[in-house]
């Protein structure tokens, strides 16, 4: 098998680990320019029946637990007053929940647990065509070229894979503005007592105000707005923001005023629920290529199992490829469908009018919290 993997992310990665483990070769190309080329996001919470699933599969579970942070699950939901709703505590050094992991230390580990010319870096899928035979003829932006028999899309929300696969429309169903507070212990011990050692939530009306702490001393800070028609560029203004939590308590809004980086914004988009597509010979997708949801802590986690049952299928029947590709896709439709109305609702509840009263119950039912990216 000539595997092609089409994006190096958390779910791309995991993927070409578990394959490696099974000594099947695959090349994964990946548009960044390296490793290091841009921020990757925050913390993420990985779930015992998914994202640790996966680690485990790929032989890297005693390396997500020296690197994890358990206290990184400890959350706060205060009211736009300051008022606390919610302080969940975890059990002190306890790996049996959901402890956090900065996005870029994971992505560090999947990287470092594959040859070094497993990765190519720099080259951003632009089209992908049939050949006349069997496989895939593709082409990468600024010409290179390459061909493969099977192709997998992890390539995220703007999929190239996807489109050989199913026409989908995206939804946006929010706004995500993202902030950065550097050394906040030294600079502002004040906001780093407010977060704590995982996450806060300032929740208002159609409105959140959100921070995690990160293991490089960092706060991320991410400002959720509700979908409307304003231009993007009205986020990129920290006095526009202030403005917009003009009535909170400035204990709270102290967030975006330390913030060191320009407000970073983006559009948050899903995919219809319940997408599928027929199975076609050698090809299929994995991650937010294939069930793009809401960030509310399930995408990176889903992404990763996603790879590892995949791997996993092409293993264990390399010699029918295609079967083993149906054979995962009804498995993760299956499995994707509850989660994603499970994340749709969450998404509505957290930016309504009654989200404080609503996330209340939530959290007192389920003490899981979800990420804002």
């Amino acid at each position: 098998m000539g595997i092609t993997i089409a994006g190096g992310g958390l779910g791309g990665l995991t993927l070409a680990r578990v394959l490696h483990r099974h000594g099947i070769d695959a090349v994964v190309y990946e548009r960044e320019a390296s490793r290091s080329a841009r921020r990757q996001g925050g913390s993420l919470d990985l779930h015992p029946e998914s994202g640790q699933r996966a680690l485990a599969e790929a032989g890297l579970g005693g390396r997500f637990r020296s690197e994890a942070r358990p206290e990184g699950e400890e959350h706060r939901i205060l009211d736009p007053t300051g008022r606390t709703l919610v302080h969940h505590e975890p059990q002190p050094g306890s790996f049996s929940g959901r402890p956090e992991i900065d996005r870029s230390v994971l992505r560090d580990l999947l990287l470092d647990s594959l040859p070094d010319d497993m990765v190519v870096w720099k080259r951003r899928l632009v089209a992908a065509t049939p050949r006349p035979d069997e496989g895939w003829d593709l082409t990468f932006d600024g010409g290179h070229r390459a061909s493969c028999d099977i192709l997998i899309g992890a390539d995220g929300a703007r999929s190239v894979v996807r489109s050989l696969l199913a026409d989908v429309e995206l939804s946006h169903v929010a706004t995500l503005v993202e902030l950065h507070i550097e050394e906040v212990d030294r600079r502002h011990p004040d906001l780093a007592e407010l977060v704590g050692p995982g996450n806060l939530w300032c929740v208002g009306v159609n409105q959140i105000l959100a921070a995690q702490r990160l293991g490089v001393g960092s706060l991320r800070v991410g400002i959720s707005l509700r979908a409307d028609d304003r231009p993007i560029d009205t986020y990129r203004n920290k006095r526009a923001l202030l403005d917009m939590f003009g009535d909170w308590d400035p204990r709270l809004t102290a967030l975006i005023e330390a913030s060191d980086s320009a407000p970073t914004p983006r559009l948050i988009e899903t995919m219809p629920i319940g997408t599928r597509w027929a199975s076609r010979p050698g090809v299929t997708l994995i991650g937010d290529a294939a069930h793009l949801m809401p960030p509310v802590g399930e995408g990176a986690n889903q992404a990763m199992l996603d790879g590892a049952e995949l791997a996993s299928r092409l293993a264990a029947n390399p010699d029918d490829p295609d079967s083993a590709i149906r054979a995962y896709e009804e498995g993760m439709f299956a499995r994707i469908h509850p989660i994603a109305e499970m994340s749709a609702r969450v998404q509505a509840m957290m930016l309504s009018p009654t989200a404080a009263e609503d996330i209340v119950r939530f959290f007192t039912a389920q003490p899981a919290e979800p990420s804002f990216g």
